[in-house]
């Protein structure tokens, strides 16, 4: 039998020093992050006009901004392997400055986590805030918005996977679920402080890359907005977020109302599986550790040809929604508009400045998506756009766009983020200034 451990004089005065330090640093106050701390500089963004500025100040004029801060529990050295700064101190103070950079009346983040360290830092800045985050989740969705402007009327967070998509048949089959991915979408209904009866609907969500998830959020979006106040029923909704689907994607079409491509429905049809989290007698093909069975179906977004282990294909009695029954989901919604796509496409010159997703991968002439930024999510492994800024417009209150926060060229990622000086996350923030005119 092995001797029990017995620390030396050393070890214990070590132990003993480590404590004592840890005690000091809990009386010593956190000093306030300074504009000009080297631990917060970033890449500084410039604005670009879309269209002048309206000349009538009725309406309602609101910045926008949206990021996935990239939550520490999903940090890995593995995923990130050229990255300088996957540490959270060396992170957070780009990221608290990036945020108060865009001076936005309302940001919608993913993959928060720490709030502890971030919900003091919106304080200071002026906003008060709606976080909400999936069943075992450990980081979540977050909706802050300026006190001085904006009251939170209704709340409402809706958990995909207990969402029907159908009326008929078991619980599985109408729910029509592939994987079980604890994501959510959180919506909030803001009245503005300063406009009578005016206000916003706000959602923001972190979606599994799979259409349904997207056509949900925009029905239960709807739904929100329809259940309230008459004056309520007329207000414009934002909806942002990391929605896990490129420009080129059946799930951005559907979401657009652009017909289905072939080459996208048969990626819809390479996608029906069923996961072994919904149907446990599934044999187990690859090893899945433990915190990514945890935190759901995003990991990380590692695997470009979505290959998803671990599961069977789809049957019948499953449920899942085929490319005709999800148009018609989306279709009875409503159709959104990309305030990025809409908004760059009239920018002269936008189309040669290697800004916009067109510049790098065809688009059909007449389909949206093109101008989409060139990249929402930069690293050593994947490159893509997964972000957007969404308006769901009310009745007879379309949206203009009135300035976007310009992406950055590929070129100033380096090797891959994050990375100090340049961004705090993998993901690169999104901003805009919409308008709409009154009630």
């Amino acid at each position: 039998m092995s001797k029990a451990y017995q620390p030396s004089a050393e070890d214990v005065a070590k132990i003993e020093e480590r404590r004592l330090r840890k005690e000091q640093a809990k009386k010593t106050p956190a000093p306030a992050v300074k504009v000009d701390d080297e631990r917060g500089q970033i890449l500084s963004r410039e604005w670009a006009d879309v269209v002048p500025a309206t000349l009538e100040t009725a309406g309602q004029t609101i910045r926008v901004m949206t990021w996935n801060i990239l939550a520490q529990t999903l940090v890995r050295r593995q995923l990130f392997p050229t990255s300088d700064c996957l540490k959270a101190s060396q992170r957070e103070h780009m990221l608290y400055r990036e945020i108060a950079s865009h001076k936005a009346d309302i940001c919608c983040m993913q993959e928060v986590d720490r709030t502890e360290k971030l919900f003091p830092e919106l304080e200071k800045a002026g906003y008060a805030w709606v976080y909400a985050l999936g069943p075992r989740k450990k980081h979540g969705c977050l909706i802050a918005f300026r006190k001085d402007a904006y009251q939170c009327v209704r709340r409402k967070v809706v958990v995909y996977d207990e969402q029907d998509v159908r009326v008929e048949g078991e619980e599985q089959a109408r729910r029509g679920s592939s994987f079980r991915t604890k994501n959510i979408g959180s919506l909030v209904a803001l009245r503005k402080l300063d406009a009578e009866g005016d206000g916003v609907i706000v959602a923001t969500t972190h979606l599994f890359w799979h259409p349904a998830q997207a056509a949900i959020l925009l029905r239960e979006v709807a739904k929100f907005r329809s259940e309230g106040p008459d004056q309520e029923r007329r207000w414009p909704s934002i909806i942002a977020g990391d929605f896990n689907f490129g420009p080129d994607d059946p799930a951005y079409a559907l979401l657009m109302g652009d017909p289905l491509l072939p080459e996208q429905k048969k990626r819809l049809e390479s996608s029906y599986v069923v996961h072994k989290t919904i149907d446990p007698t599934v044999t187990a093909t690859a090893a899945t550790p433990a915190e990514e069975e945890d935190e759901g179906a995003e990991a990380r977004e590692t695997d470009p040809d979505r290959i998803i282990v671990n599961a069977r294909l789809a049957q019948p009695s499953d449920g899942l929604l085929n490319a005709t029954e999800l148009e018609q989901l989306f279709k009875r919604s409503g159709r959104v508009t990309s305030t990025y796509d809409a908004g760059q496409r009239l920018i002269s010159g936008i189309s040669d400045s290697a800004l916009t997703f067109g510049c790098r991968v065809s688009v059909p002439e007449g389909r949206r998506g093109g101008f989409e930024p060139v990249y929402t999510s930069y690293t050593h492994y994947w490159q893509a756009v997964l972000d957007y800024i969404f308006v769901f417009d009310a009745p007879g209150r379309d949206v203009s766009v009135l300035r976007l926060a310009k992406p950055h060229r590929k070129e100033a990622f380096g090797e891959g983020l994050p990375r100090k000086g340049v961004c705090g996350s993998d993901h690169i923030s999104l901003a805009a200034e919409l308008h709409w005119p009154p009630l």
